[in-house]
């Protein structure tokens, strides 16, 4: 299933299937920051070393010779040469921080187009990117001789390696996402983008809600209430005449009265679930595998209990993606995991179905991530050719 809709989830927690859908990335902060293990902290602290040295002994000399040679414009080749390769370094670095530390760690705003090659440098010069860029460059070089000291011993000194190098890795996952990410105010404006788009998916996804309640009363509760009050009016016209044929008629009404209860509970269910207000999202979620045609295992560990309004959007999403793997995945058996960080509540489904299946405007799992988008939540979902298909949304308990 792959989903075209904002998503981002951090590359240490996510599943790792063959096919997985990203799109860009949320504000990130520094909570958001994973602290990655021991071994691959050690890695990237070790195999780091030679991109800082070249990167430093690059910008070192490409600057001071091109600054020297300016006076018979060698020099400006030079300095254009020089930004570009900071800049082509500073992408390296990069990907290699959100590849081996997890890092979710956005490309800064693209730069605007601008005709020539001196006019793009001088954009590029005048960016505050292209400084943070160089600054973290001039910064490595000293900080990744120790880390990669620190790295070595890791090696030899196992209570290095298993407390110290993670932290000293999240240290600079921290560095690389203050001078390599976007600055403050191009994040706040992507959030304010992402929240305004996630707005209006919320409203689309009310509104969507709201004529589906109204076209569920009106051919289903509404109806039986009808044909209750037609059968109860037909009903006393033959009390005095036909008895026997009154009593059958409030034997329908009877059960036509019962069917439109059954409905309307039903109905209110879906709108909000009572066992989940009374018992919990553990509960809730039980008895949404209770119901599932598919045998379901759930496991869920949510301490302290988050907002209501993420145990709701939980649910739903649980809901919707068991429904879709009753109807098109084929699958066996699904397992439901719900467990909370410190700023997020992670839910995730998996089924052991055919994979592959296809995300269509207006289908259930296009619903399940403005569901999640309402609450400024990101939806990935993982389905490869053949299974399994993981359905994984990050909803945050503050905004």
């Amino acid at each position: 299933m792959n989903v075209g809709v904002p998503l981002f989830v951090a590359p240490a927690d996510r599943p790792r299937h063959n096919r997985a859908v990203r799109v860009p990335d949320p504000v990130v902060t520094a909570a958001a920051v994973p602290r990655p293990g021991g071994v691959r902290a050690a890695a990237f602290l070790l195999l780091s070393l030679p991109l800082r040295i070249a990167g430093f002994v690059l910008l070192l000399t490409g600057t001071v010779v091109g600054v020297a040679t300016t006076v018979v414009w060698v020099g400006i080749p030079v300095l254009v040469a020089t930004t570009a390769a900071t800049l082509a370094l500073a992408r390296t670095e990069r990907r290699w921080v959100r590849r081996l530390l997890g890092t979710p760690l956005a490309e800064p705003a693209p730069e605007p187009p601008a005709a020539g090659v001196l006019r793009r440098w001088r954009d590029r010069v005048t960016d505050p990117a292209t400084w943070r860029a160089a600054a973290y460059v001039l910064v490595g070089f000293p900080l990744g001789v120790v880390e990669f000291v620190l790295a070595a011993l890791g090696v030899v000194l196992v209570p290095i390696a298993v407390w110290v190098l993670p932290w000293v890795a999240w240290l600079h996952s921290h560095l690389a996402l203050a001078l390599l990410g976007p600055s403050r105010a191009d994040r706040m404006q992507r959030r304010a983008e992402r929240l305004q788009t996630a707005r209006a998916r919320g409203v689309e996804a009310a509104e969507a809600e709201r004529r589906r309640i109204e076209r569920d009363l009106h051919d289903g509760a509404q109806q039986r209430l009808v044909a209750v009050a037609v059968n109860l009016g037909r009903a006393r016209a033959k009390f005095d005449t036909d008895p026997a044929a009154a009593r059958g008629l409030v034997g329908e009404a009877h059960t036509d009265a019962k069917l439109a209860v059954a409905e309307l509970r039903d109905l209110a269910r879906g709108i909000f679930p009572a066992v989940l207000a009374d018992r919990g999202l553990d509960a809730a979620l039980s008895s949404l595998a209770a119901r599932s045609p598919v045998p379901v295992h759930v496991d869920v560990a949510l301490d302290p209990r988050p907002p209501a309004a993420v145990d709701t959007t939980a649910y739903f999403i649980v809901g919707e993606a068991l429904t879709n793997v009753a109807k098109h995945s084929g699958a066996l058996s699904a397992q439901v995991r719900v467990w909370r960080t410190d700023d997020r509540v992670v839910v995730e489904v998996t089924d052991d179905g055919h994979g592959g299946a296809a995300v269509r405007p207006g289908g259930g799992l296009a619903g399940l991530a403005d569901r999640a988008a309402t609450i400024d939540g990101a939806l990935t979902v993982v389905s490869p050719s053949g299974g399994p298909t993981v359905v994984r949304a990050d909803l945050p308990c503050t905004w």
